[in-house]
């Protein structure tokens, strides 16, 4: 891709003004040197990680005592411990800011609106709290929340971490085996759930769920009055308060933060696949904070008072990192429920109303704005929008171009790519360099992520696996339930030798950037070529004929062959003609050998809650294998579409 020219480079002005580079000015004073560049200061940070997780730690402020150790064990992954005579609290450096201004507003599909500041949230999770202290829940206890990406979740989270209990939550559109799959495996000590919730115009009812759920894990439930009946929902629960009973008996005062060790718990995520019960993955409130405010302050370059947008329910990491902007000082904007409701300006509406400086989204929700014909740009004033984020899947080129064709031309647009596993990125944004046509910017700092070879050798400018090559303080702290690491070595450390394999298929640019192909899982390998999912649907996104596509690797005839799966536009069908030029388009767009072997219609495509395709159940369903853990899915009545085809006999 010699010769292409740069979607977006920063000026020399917007560079300097930007927390990285002071950072970066501060770092090198303080060390007494200099860094040419980014890619020096990147060397250093992964070189000298105890010195630049201090740096980190001091810059930002962190709130606690550091201790005089940085990184222990360092060049051992699994026993390497940061910060380990460290005290601090997760929720204490959350709501280190006060006053009046807003720290969330809220916007729900329903036309509610509502602003909290940091006043009222302060002193809402002061009365929670007290609340929750009174009912017995302390240091280490699980608090379990199937809520709405709403203020009093957020309130909710932060009382439980100022405890030293640990938070987990997903969105109430999980089926009620899906909540039972994640939170009965941790039994918490309180249930939270919201009485209803909207989506695409339609309030939905979960009382029936709630009950089920309460009554499997025989615990109290909290119900948070936004779309249901509350009262009558807690006449049918064992032991059922609403909200306002909850904290009704406590007047505000100063929130007592239980400062404890860095590794201290304070997430327990969960692994979104379905080949198996998710795996309860814990976070750290250290790691956590370290790594989101690095994340925050200097690749995205949030300042206090700006507007911190992220697209997100309860059920997905980006929830966890969009909270942690509090930490700078951010006004949250959330919002829950459809983003096409009424229609695709919702969310650009919400943007141009309250004036966002980052945009946080998915590479699906910008490629179903692109195909819908919408030209935000050209409709929205979105003069204070400087950054847009994509995570979920891979962003295709034409999702890049889009962003500066139909969205805007001056901005930042940042492709990042981590996962629950580390509750961040790996790889994301970059305020200094330019963004390129289907690259994500560059490594985050502090991480040594290389892409190794099948015999564990650094490789560029080919297809490998992306790992990290040395401990960071966002690993996860343990999987719950495995008492001797076993799950957890299994995850991450199998593949290659004390280094982190994180699954994914990747690929270094002649820019320094890197292209993720896909879930290395999910490698193609037709005549034992590996080939990324993601190198197909690039090219499939082109085709306005196409809406999805989904694609897998069949067994057959000794080998494995590509077949690709192709939800169309309404009223079409797949005719030989547009057969003929999907493969057309594949083999000229990527090579002969990412055409499939097979290309069939199908009306649906299976996802999880959080957006992404699921490769690896549909590849069990057509060779004819069980699927575990439907209950990730959004919609698993899809599955059987790919039940014994005919089309896949031959």
């Amino acid at each position: 891709m010699t010769g292409q020219k740069a979607l977006w480079t920063p000026s020399e002005d917007f560079k300097a003004k930007q927390p990285l580079t002071l950072f970066m000015q501060w770092c090198a004073e303080r060390l007494g040197r200099s860094f040419a560049d980014y890619d020096d200061f990147h060397r250093w940070s992964v070189e000298d990680r105890a010195a630049f997780w201090s740096a980190v730690w001091d810059y930002c402020g962190v709130i606690g005592d550091k201790g005089d150790v940085a990184l222990s064990d360092g060049d051992d992954m699994l026993k390497a411990r940061f910060f380990p005579e460290a005290r601090l609290n997760f929720a204490e450096n959350l709501l280190a800011h006060a006053g009046e201004g807003d720290a969330l507003i809220f916007r729900g599909e329903n036309k509610v609106a509502d602003r909290w500041s940091w006043s009222r949230l302060t002193a809402t999770v002061s009365r929670l709290q007290q609340a929750l202290s009174a009912m017995g829940i302390g240091e280490g206890d699980r608090v379990a929340a199937m809520m709405p990406n709403m203020p009093e979740t957020v309130a909710l989270m932060l009382a439980v971490t100022s405890l030293g209990a640990i938070w987990s939550s997903c969105s109430p559109d999980f089926g009620d085996q899906g909540v039972l799959d994640r939170f009965g495996q941790i039994e918490p000590k309180l249930f939270v759930a919201c009485d209803g919730y909207w989506y695409s115009g339609k309030r939905q009812d979960v009382s029936d769920k709630i009950v089920a759920v309460a009554a499997k894990l025989d615990v109290p439930v909290l119900v948070v009055p936004y779309a249901g009946d509350t009262a009558t929902l807690i006449e049918r629960l064992a032991d059922g308060r609403s909200f306002e009973q909850f904290i009704t008996d406590f007047s505000v005062k100063d929130i007592e933060y239980r400062r404890l060790p860095f590794s201290h718990p304070i997430y327990i995520l969960f692994s979104s696949g379905t080949t198996g019960v998710p795996k309860c993955i814990v976070h750290s409130a250290g790691g956590t904070l370290l790594q989101h405010l690095k994340e925050h302050r200097f690749h995205c370059g949030l300042e206090a008072g700006e507007r911190l947008f992220y697209f997100t329910t309860c059920g997905w990491m980006m929830w966890n990192w969009l909270v942690s902007g509090l930490a700078c000082g951010a006004t949250l904007c959330l919002y829950d429920g459809s983003p096409f409701y009424p229609d695709g300006n919702v969310l650009f509406d919400y943007a141009a109303t309250e004036k966002f400086a980052i945009f946080g989204t998915s590479a699906k929700y910008i490629d179903a704005v692109r195909k819908g014909g919408l030209v935000p740009k050209s409709s929205h004033d979105l003069s204070s929008l400087r950054l847009m984020t994509s995570t979920g899947s891979p962003l295709s080129p034409e999702g890049f171009s889009f962003v500066y064709e139909g969205i805007k031309d001056d901005i930042q647009l940042a492709s990042i790519s981590g996962g629950t596993d580390i509750v961040s990125c790996f790889v994301l944004g970059n305020p200094l360099k330019p963004v390129w046509r289907g690259e994500i910017q560059g490594p985050g700092l502090g991480l040594a992520v290389e892409v190794w070879d099948d015999d564990g050798k650094p490789v560029r400018g080919e297809k490998g696996e992306l790992i990290c090559a040395k401990a960071f303080p966002s690993m996860p702290v343990m999987f719950w339930n495995d008492p001797d690491g076993a799950k957890y070595r299994a995850a991450y450390f199998e593949r290659f030798d004390n280094t982190w394999c994180h699954g994914d298929f990747a690929e270094w640019t002649e820019h320094d950037g890197i292209v993720i192909h896909g879930r290395s899982d999910a490698t193609l390998n037709p005549g034992g070529v590996r080939i990324g999912t993601a190198e197909i649907y690039n090219q499939v996104e082109k085709l306005d004929e196409v809406v999805e596509a989904i694609c897998i690797g069949q067994d057959w005839d000794d080998d494995v062959r590509v077949v690709l799966f192709v939800r169309l536009a309404p009223g079409l069908s797949l005719t030989e003609e547009l057969d003929k030029k999907i493969k057309t388009q594949i083999r000229t767009g990527a090579s002969p050998r990412h055409v499939p072997a097979k290309i069939i219609q199908v009306d649906d495509i299976p996802r999880t809650k959080s957006g992404k395709i699921v490769e690896l159940a549909v590849r069990e369903v057509v060779h004819g294998r069980p699927v575990k853990n439907k209950e990730a899915l959004a919609n698993p009545e899809a599955l059987a579409l790919f039940a014994d085809l005919p089309q896949l006999r031959s």
